[in-house]
């Protein structure tokens, strides 16, 4: 636990804050031989395109190369066509037990496929875990038909959700990831987006690890064969056609730590999962995810005046992860910086001043320190005195 600091610098109150202790994993032993923090070795270099390893938890990026080119997403596009029938789901414009008739188009369709024809009507359930586990392209179509009328206006819904995301770098304009130039993304919103899947939707992912699905006696397995190779990997979705190269998004949880890679280009299925699998273990390996604050927790106290209370408690206003190499934990250097003449009236959450987390020196993370708590203003004497007392500092200051 850190020693509370009070120094002045600059207009600004800087004080350290103690750090919570760890979220995850559990408190750092003292440090032998054998567990002094290591050296962070440079990450592993890979054939593909482009690729991205972030912390899902902390939202930092790992590792990273050309993540922010344009890539022809393929299947991957999937995840995308899932969340825009998962949001359907959740406002209730939707349910997984809606029969939907299968059109010739969707029956038509080439490459992966569910096999749905049209003499069927079919749950959006099943045609759900045929999009996620099986990959097809006729489900993803008949979903898209079903949900918007026709997948060109599908495609445009796609599109408001990945502006909505913040997805700068993509643009859609099918439901299934068939080649098109003006169908695109990148590594990196392809993370987002698969963040978002985990983050806004938990009681559907799990669809994402299901290995395999039987539709109308047919078999098939999840071409995510991560799947089988490590325990951790719980999702989330294959790509390939021969412009694209192969491609993988997938998520890992281990130990409360949780991880997305995003691979590109890359030259073939095994490679993909193999590259997928460097990432995600030199992210494990490596490093660690902390949180250091609940959102809304105390962190200091500041002085307000003119207000009906003399000292108020300021903190952050949502929950703090960072990431960190492993070992380093105790290494951390937080504080705060808080504005010195707060004056009342100030409401709840009104940013006072800035919490920042270091590292040897190197920025780890920076928020907003906020009021959490309204402070009301004091009455008609109060006011005077704390003017009064105001006044009097400013002179002392102006003769410094």
């Amino acid at each position: 636990m850190k020693k509370l600091i009070f120094s002045t610098a600059a207009f600004l109150l800087i004080l350290a804050v103690p750090l919570t202790s760890q979220a995850q994993p559990t408190p750092q032993p003292t440090p032998t031989i054998s567990s002094t923090a290591m050296p962070v070795p440079a990450p592993p270099e890979l054939g593909a395109t482009s690729y991205l390893l972030v912390d899902y938890y902390s939202g930092e990026t790992l590792v990273e190369k050309n993540a922010d080119e344009r890539a022809e997403p393929a299947s991957i596009t999937k995840v995308m066509t899932t969340y825009v029938i998962f949001a359907e789901l959740a406002q209730g414009n939707l349910s997984l037990d809606d029969m939907v008739p299968v059109s010739e188009r969707a029956w038509k369709m080439g490459g992966s496929r569910m096999f749905i024809d049209p003499s069927m009507q079919v749950s959006v359930g099943d045609l759900l875990k045929g999009v996620i586990i099986q990959s097809g392209n006729d489900a993803s179509v008949a979903l898209a038909e079903f949900a918007a009328g026709s997948e060109e206006a599908f495609a445009g819904v796609m599109n408001h959700y990945a502006e909505v995301l913040g997805m700068s770098n993509t643009h859609f304009m099918n439901s299934t990831g068939w080649p098109d130039e003006n169908h695109y993304t990148t590594a990196r919103d392809i993370a987002t987006l698969s963040a978002a899947i985990i983050r806004d939707f938990p009681e559907y992912y799990p669809w994402f690890s299901e290995k395999e699905f039987t539709f109308n006696e047919i078999r098939q397995h999840n071409r995510n064969t991560l799947l089988w190779r490590d325990p951790a990997v719980d999702g989330l979705k294959t790509g390939h056609t021969e412009s694209a190269g192969y491609c993988l998004a997938s998520s890992a949880n281990r130990e409360g730590m949780r991880l997305i890679s995003v691979v590109m280009g890359s030259s073939s299925e095994n490679s993909r999962a193999s590259e997928s699998q460097s990432l995600l273990n030199y992210g494990f390996r490596f490093f660690e995810t902390v949180q250091l604050y609940e959102g809304g927790d105390e962190l200091a106290e500041t002085r307000v005046w003119k207000g009906m209370v003399e000292n108020a408690p300021v903190g952050i206003a949502d929950p703090l992860f960072v990431s960190i190499p492993r070992g380093r934990y105790e290494d951390l250097d937080a504080q705060v910086a808080i504005d010195p003449q707060l004056e009342a009236p100030l409401a709840a959450n009104t940013q006072v001043g800035q919490l920042t987390i270091s590292l040897d020196g190197e920025l780890v993370a920076r928020r907003p320190l906020v009021m959490l708590a309204d402070v009301e203003p004091a009455g008609f004497f109060g006011r005077s005195w704390d003017g009064l007392m105001l006044w009097v500092d400013g002179m002392f200051s102006d003769d410094e």
